[in-house]
């Protein structure tokens, strides 16, 4: 019978420590620190923007470019997105490790806008090692 109650005095030894530590941890992220009233001061980030249904993260330089290039594609010719890739990378240097990419999906996008590779190839440049001609090759 002592052991018994030795043991429970010992689960009790490590287990409480735990409760009071994790419940206190959750009593302190409840209070408003802010002193802002609002509805509910537990909501995330994620389920804030996901109610708001606006993503508020900013893009990275290279996925705005990426779009804009893709549209003067559709706008104009490959020709004018490989020149203005060509430009961007010219003018920032940090662009240059996304080349490759952005210029393969500027020649999957004009596959698509022409409907054959040999269209769309007549529209390759060097720019960034041939990447252009790797994505109208690739395009499936």
């Amino acid at each position: 019978m002592n052991q018994a109650v030795r043991r429970i005095g010992r689960s009790l030894a490590l287990v409480l420590p735990v409760v009071l530590v994790l419940s206190g941890t959750l009593a302190v992220a409840r209070v408003p620190w802010s002193g802002a009233p609002s509805e509910s001061q537990i909501l995330t980030a994620s389920a804030e923007r996901a109610s708001s249904g606006q993503e508020t993260r900013k893009r990275a330089p290279h996925q705005v470019l990426q779009d804009r290039l893709l549209t003067e594609l559709q706008e104009e010719d490959p020709g004018v997105a490989l020149s203005g890739l060509q430009r961007a990378v010219d003018e920032r240097p940090s662009l240059a490790k996304h080349c490759v990419e952005i210029a393969r999906a500027l020649g999957q996008a004009a596959v698509q806008k022409y409907g054959s590779a040999q269209r769309a190839q007549r529209f390759a440049r060097p720019v960034c090692d041939t990447s252009f001609a790797a994505g109208v090759a690739d395009f499936r």
